[in-house]
């Protein structure tokens, strides 16, 4: 029978996991906003990103807030140890959701042709994954130094190791390919040929830097961290799934077809990977300081927050179900008819 604390873990894994899909492709929209504005190619795409982003960029945080509650509620110890190492980084991040969040702001009072806004929305789409992955990087350990009572982040070890860079460099082009796919399916909904012919290229084009950041990030993983690396290797069949799915993914795309399951196969294809990465952290949150065990919270706290955070789960994703059908599913809408 799983512990609690393997359920806690899951959930939470879970939730990440639906921000990492749902924030890429907000993230990757305003990239590509600002792109097509550059390349005076906005009449193509924005209306389709600005349909899109409308309903749905107030609710995109809502995965990320549930995890950050949820890792601090479970694994007090998480809040200590990185709280402390992400003082900086966290920082970046905030005023960075910050100024992406101002942008609508500006949007709305009629300042949206104003191409400092939409620089700022679109750069701020790529750094915002890229502080947040730092994440994933401390995980690995070796970056942070407790000195007695004290915790601080090394940061001559962080900014000169290759795989926090290749683990930065992953999680921007990731972004970028997730957000491409999606908005193919999307522009493909609406029947737009010509913005569906300009995303189509964007998702193909980001697919082959993601296969190779992924592919260098493992190899400097197993430099960094052995035990992870093995495990992770323990766990080819999800690994090789994970391939699998990015393959059958680029033969839709690049065969324009069924655009819908080439997104599908892109969610399944980072579902394998992220999960394959996270059972071969098992089980250390932060390598070497905090496991799943020694580092929970009471039996009984966790048993509540597992049955809190499970009804979350169940009540977030039919509302989402209800905000892409009465909108971003809805015919009309999609077409800009309503």
């Amino acid at each position: 029978m799983m512990s609690y604390e393997l359920i806690g873990i899951s959930v939470l894994w879970l939730f990440l996991y639906g921000y990492l899909i749902v924030a890429s492709i907000d993230f990757g929209a305003g990239f590509f906003a600002f792109y097509a504005r550059l390349t005076k190619q906005d009449h193509l795409i924005n209306r389709l990103i600005s349909r899109y982003l409308s309903p749905v960029w107030e609710i995109t945080n809502v995965f990320f807030v549930f995890f950050y509650i949820g890792i601090v509620g479970f694994f007090p110890d998480t809040a200590y140890y990185y709280g402390s190492a992400l003082l900086v980084p966290g920082s970046i991040a905030v005023i960075l959701l910050a100024i992406r969040g101002s942008f609508y702001a500006f949007e709305n009072y009629g300042s949206k042709k104003n191409i400092v806004y939409l620089f700022l929305y679109g750069a701020t789409g790529l750094l915002i994954p890229a502080s947040l992955s730092v994440a994933l990087t401390l995980s690995e350990g070796g970056f942070i130094v407790k000195q007695g009572e004290t915790v601080s982040l090394d940061y001559w070890e962080l900014f000169t190791n290759p795989l926090s860079w290749s683990i930065v460099g992953l999680a921007i082009v990731s972004v970028l390919f997730i957000s491409g796919s999606f908005l193919t399916f999307y522009a493909s909904r609406a029947e737009d040929h010509s913005a569906l012919k300009l995303l189509r290229s964007y998702a193909l084009f980001w697919s082959t830097p993601t296969i190779i950041l992924a592919l260098t990030a493992f190899i400097y993983l197993g430099q960094h961290n052995e035990r992870h690396f093995q495990n992770m290797m323990d766990l080819w069949w999800l690994l090789a799934l994970s391939v699998a799915f990015f393959m059958i993914a680029m033969w839709l795309l690049y065969n324009g077809r069924r655009y819908g399951l080439a997104f599908i196969c892109v969610m399944l294809q980072f579902f394998c990977a992220f999960f394959a990465y996270g059972i071969g952290q098992y089980p250390y949150i932060l390598d070497p300081y905090i496991t799943i065990q020694s580092s929970a919270t009471s039996p009984a706290m966790g048993l509540a927050l597992v049955i809190v955070f499970i009804g979350g789960l169940f009540l977030l994703i039919p509302s989402l179900i209800l905000v892409f059908k009465l909108f971003l599913f809805d015919a009309d809408y999609v077409k800009g008819k309503k």
